[in-house]
């Protein structure tokens, strides 16, 4: 292991001085030198106090050893209960927990779209338009909290939101619970799995065990585990850019993301200069807190599989991660990137997406049919996006396509080797 360079080591000792809000906001404010971010963890946290690279192999220098310590590689999955994971990958993919018997959990994340759906917002039952754009469901294990406003403390806790939904699934646990133990499959899976059988916990731990599973290692990990030739000469350009602009501040740990909340126009104003009334999305992490220095403050996304899960931000009105990288520099970080920047910055971006593990799919023929799920508008019509509050009047949106063609499926994993 190689100790940090005599500059880095004094830009830690900057970090000290001036503790973790303040590096932060050298970065933010355009200094051409680079920063070691504040360790991960509910945004909190004692800046580093000293910096190793935690991968044996080729010692690097500069932005791509911070990188290397600030971002782990996915950890192997451990499959510690198949019963349950088996049982979670039907429901996940089963409409029945639906009140229409219409929208499933792989409605709004696909696993064919990156853990998302290609949409500007989901779709729920009855063709109602939700609020905000849906984050991906793959690696979501490594977020510390999860939905944007961070509203759900874990995936178990967050798999029962949707069903409670009305503009989403809209049906209840009692209610799922009621039709999974009149189907005649369930209630043997169910016991298989807990020795309770059908249950509203036991639902939602199902679904989250086999959430849990969706992990995509990718190139990058390869690169963080020693293999120096694991990213292209254009990936490791942007890798760097992505330190030395600041991205790495926000988005870091395994996840490159869902580490903190951060404000949606840290340096500018991006509601303002949208051009479009808010929502009651747009308030973020107000709408839990009702504090009014958690507004327009939001899980920072992870990163991985990025380049497919257009369009981005929790508002969807980005369509390409070009214009995408352009944005969050302007109003995240103050900067303006030339066009070369970007290349090199989106290059790397597409090196994070993974490999989905083979066992994620859910076996053709498993699931009895259902009724068809409910068509979404026309490519190339407006975008509906709904005002303030669960069921409000929709506003067009020009120019941003309510659907779009299917993303490529993340690449399949490898089989086994052993």
């Amino acid at each position: 292991m190689k100790t940090v360079t005599s500059w880095m080591k004094r830009t830690v000792n900057l970090a000290l001085a001036v503790g973790a809000s303040a590096t932060a906001s050298l970065v933010l404010a355009g200094c051409g030198d680079i920063y070691l971010p504040p360790p991960i963890g509910g945004a909190t946290g004692t800046p580093l106090t000293e910096y190793a690279e935690p991968i044996e192999g080729p010692s690097l220098e500069g932005p791509l050893a911070i990188l290397r310590s600030a971002v782990s590689p996915v950890p192997e999955v451990v499959n510690t209960n198949a019963a349950k994971v088996t049982l979670g990958r039907r429901l996940f993919h089963d409409p029945i927990l639906s009140g229409d018997g219409t929208i499933s959990c792989a409605s709004c994340h696909s696993l064919d779209r990156g853990g998302a759906d290609g949409r500007v917002s989901s779709l729920g039952i009855h063709n109602q338009v939700g609020g905000i754009n849906s984050p991906t469901v793959l690696n979501a294990r490594f977020n510390f909290v999860q939905f944007w406003d961070g509203r759900a403390a874990n995936l178990a806790e967050q798999a029962g939101g949707p069903i409670g939904n009305p503009s989403e699934m809209g049906s209840s646990l009692d209610a799922a619970v009621t039709a999974l133990n009149a189907s005649p499959a369930y209630p043997g899976l169910f016991r298989a799995a807990y020795t309770d059988g059908v249950t509203a916990a036991n639902l939602r731990d199902a679904i989250a065990a086999y959430e849990e599973t969706l992990v995509t290692p990718s190139r990058f990990d390869r690169f963080l585990k020693g293999d120096t030739h694991a990213l292209t000469a254009d990936e490791r350009a942007g890798a760097e850019l992505f330190v030395s602009t600041g991205c790495i501040t926000c988005h870091q740990g395994v996840n490159v993301g869902g580490t903190s909340y951060q404000r949606m126009g840290a340096v500018r104003n991006y509601f303002a200069d949208r051009g479009t009334p808010l929502t009651e999305a747009d308030n973020g992490r107000f709408n839990q807190t009702h504090n009014e220095a958690d507004r327009h403050f939001f899980k920072v996304p992870t990163l991985r599989n990025v380049g497919l899960t257009a369009p981005y931000l929790h508002d969807g009105s980005r369509t390409t991660l070009d214009e995408t990288v352009r944005v969050m520099a302007r109003y995240q970080l103050g900067r303006t990137l030339d066009d070369a920047q970007v290349t090199h910055l989106v290059a790397f971006l597409n090196a994070l997406t993974g490999e989905i593990p083979a066992a994620a799919r859910l076996p053709e023929g498993e699931l009895p049919p259902r009724p068809v799920a409910p068509v979404a508008p026309a490519m190339g019509a407006a975008v509906a996006r709904p005002g303030v509050g669960v069921g409000a009047p929709a506003v067009a949106r020009p120019g941003v396509p309510a659907a779009r063609p299917a993303a490529p499926a993340v690449r399949p994993a490898a089989p086994a080797a052993h």
